[in-house]
């Protein structure tokens, strides 16, 4: 019997046998097209986007007709957009009539350095955006050399599916009839995959590195997409007691989702708000179903990498809009562009910097290309009047910058003034605390801005000067450092005192193991990925806040990271036991 450990990103338990499925990459056979006349192969490459157009119209629609997650559908949207890109198509057919390309060849050519570039990336909810570039490629792909993939469709059993990822449309087509769960090499908790997976109800772990070779076709496994772990060959005891919970962890869900409507206060009536963090305006949908009173950060970098293009003011509005006509009254920040380290958009040439996250990124690379900035700035305005949205500015970690940006802000309202354009003219402006100078002069920062959002991930890893995602330091970036809780605190203590909002949209605001703390440090709004909604929301309802500055007092004295993290731990274990399970 073996224990791997992943990332759940769709709820269930589940034992079944294993049916590995081997590798999705399509072989190009050939560099060049054989037929002298390139216009037959141009047109040979139109009608496979035309045929992948039908099969991703399809799916959405197969989709619609079997869950109630709206948001699903729009994941499709996406391919779609992706396949019908004028750039995309235009460059495709470029190299087929000027070098005599192949289609295949002439397709990957131009869709392998945005892979390559995209799957690079650090940020993870960018990262995994990748997939729907796979997914697309190996559609067209498949049309284009004429081959089906017909062996899960022959299943005569229910089994769970072993693989090294899953596109978003191979796991909308899967048979929920055979296919009971499914366990992956790759993935993450906000990629597509994911959310297709939650939405048609299919126990989902991912990034679990190595499991399809860990595993052979017939093994039995256990599949507990609550908390992560895939156990392989398992014997006959924990079948048995993991059969048991296949019932409670049901029990659970279901307690669950009937928070959903109910508030995020606390035993003492302190009332905590919850809000999502998205990339699409499709997972607005997904948040406010997991119960989100709102949108606490809207990533809008995808809008640069995705199309392979700078974005017009109109498809930045667009997109802006749509959230939006989703939230209703609900409020929205839209960070402006997270740029630069490495997140490079279209027109970047290439050019590599020696310390990235130590350069040109962010706001210093809006700076740096002022009219990306001025765009945005222009369409957020504009869709401020029709909704509740706020700015917000990422990596701000001078007060000179923060005013630089302000200017920016002022000329834009001045100039659709002038147009005759409606916007919200006391928008709110807020800073992004994820920098430790920022956070280290809190107090003048929040003279100067309107709210506050804590970004813990990059705060935590210029504080600490670790790489996360290098594995041979990685187990010294910590939430529960000392230095971390000094700077939160700082932080929060330096909007209370000048009466603004101080919001938590890092990863650490998702993390059950920190809730106490951060509500004992005076934090009251989190925003996190929707999935951690609802577990966060029980705790909060199962706390006082009395309570949470005990023990946070308590972890305020402690010099030393892991005795902190063992004792939110056991305290947060006492009020949910049921985030330990896996754990007994």
């Amino acid at each position: 019997m073996e224990i791997k450990r992943g990332i759940p990103v769709s709820p269930g338990v589940v034992i079944k046998q294993a049916f590995v499925l081997g590798s999705e990459d399509v072989r190009i056979p050939r560099r060049h097209f054989v037929d002298s006349n390139p216009e037959r192969e141009a047109a040979r490459f139109q009608e496979a986007v035309e045929a992948t157009r039908a099969e991703i119209r399809a799916t959405q629609q197969k989709v619609v007709s079997e869950v109630s997650d709206s948001s699903v559908p729009g994941i499709f949207a996406v391919h779609l957009a992706i396949l019908e890109d004028e750039r995309l198509l235009r460059n495709v057919t470029k190299l087929i009539r000027e070098r005599n390309y192949a289609a295949e060849y002439a397709l990957s050519r131009v869709l392998r350095p945005h892979l390559k570039r995209m799957q690079g990336l650090e940020d993870e909810y960018l990262r995994e955006r990748a997939s729907d570039f796979r997914d697309v490629e190996r559609r067209l792909l498949k049309n284009l050399l004429g081959q089906s993939r017909e062996e899960l469709r022959t299943l005569t059993r229910e089994v769970v599916i072993v693989a090294r990822d899953l596109s978003p449309s191979q796991t909308a087509n899967l048979d929920r009839a055979k296919v009971r769960g499914f366990a992956t090499d790759a993935g993450g908790r906000t990629s597509h995959t994911a959310i297709v997976a939650r939405a048609l109800e299919i126990p989902a772990v991912v990034a679990l590195g190595d499991i399809t070779t860990d595993v052979s076709g017939g093994d039995w496994v256990i599949i507990d997409g609550n908390r992560g772990l895939v156990i392989v060959s398992p014997d006959q005891a924990t079948i048995k007691k993991y059969e048991g919970r296949e019932h409670e962890y049901h029990e659970i869900e279901l307690h669950l989702a009937e928070l959903r409507d109910l508030p995020a206060v606390t035993l003492d009536q302190q009332a905590v708000q919850l809000h999502g963090n998205i990339e699409f305006p499709e997972e607005v949908t997904v948040s406010l179903n997991g119960g989100a009173e709102g949108i606490g950060l809207y990533r809008t970098e995808f809008l640069y990498l995705g199309q392979m293009r700078q974005p017009t003011e109109r498809e930045h509005f667009d997109a802006y809009m749509r959230a939006i006509n989703l939230l209703g009254d609900r409020p929205l920040v839209i960070r402006t562009l997270d740029l630069g380290a490495d997140k490079f958009p279209p027109d970047a040439g290439g050019f590599l910097e020696r310390n990235p996250f130590l350069g040109s990124r962010s706001l210093r690379y809006c700076f740096q290309h002022p009219e990306l900035l001025r765009t945005q700035l222009r369409a957020i305005l504009r869709a401020s009047a029709f909704g509740k949205v706020r700015i917000l500015l990422p990596m701000v970690s001078t007060l000179q910058e923060l005013r630089r940006a302000k200017e920016f802000v002022a000329h834009a309202k001045a100039e659709l003034r002038a147009e005759g354009v409606a916007f919200a003219d006391d928008l709110p402006l807020g800073v992004m605390i994820e920098v430790p100078s920022a956070a280290l002069i809190a107090d003048e920062m929040a003279r100067e801005c309107d709210f506050f959002s804590i970004g813990t991930n990059d705060l935590i890893q210029y504080t600490l000067a670790v790489d996360r995602g290098n594995p041979r330091v990685a187990e010294l970036y910590s939430p529960a450092h000392p230095s971390i809780l000094r700077l939160l605190k700082n932080v929060l203590e330096a909007g209370k005192k000048v009466g603004i909002e101080v919001a938590m949209c890092g990863e650490m605001s998702g993390d059950v193991d920190y809730t106490i703390l951060l509500l004992g440090l005076g934090l009251r709004i989190f925003s996190v990925s929707p999935i951690m909604l609802p577990e966060l929301k029980k705790l909060i309802r199962s706390v006082t806040i009395e309570q949470c500055e005990q023990i946070a007092a308590e972890a305020m004295q402690m010099d030393d990271a892991l005795y902190t993290l063992a004792l939110l731990r056991s305290e947060t274990r006492k009020i949910i036991p049921e985030a330990y399970f896996d754990e007994e």
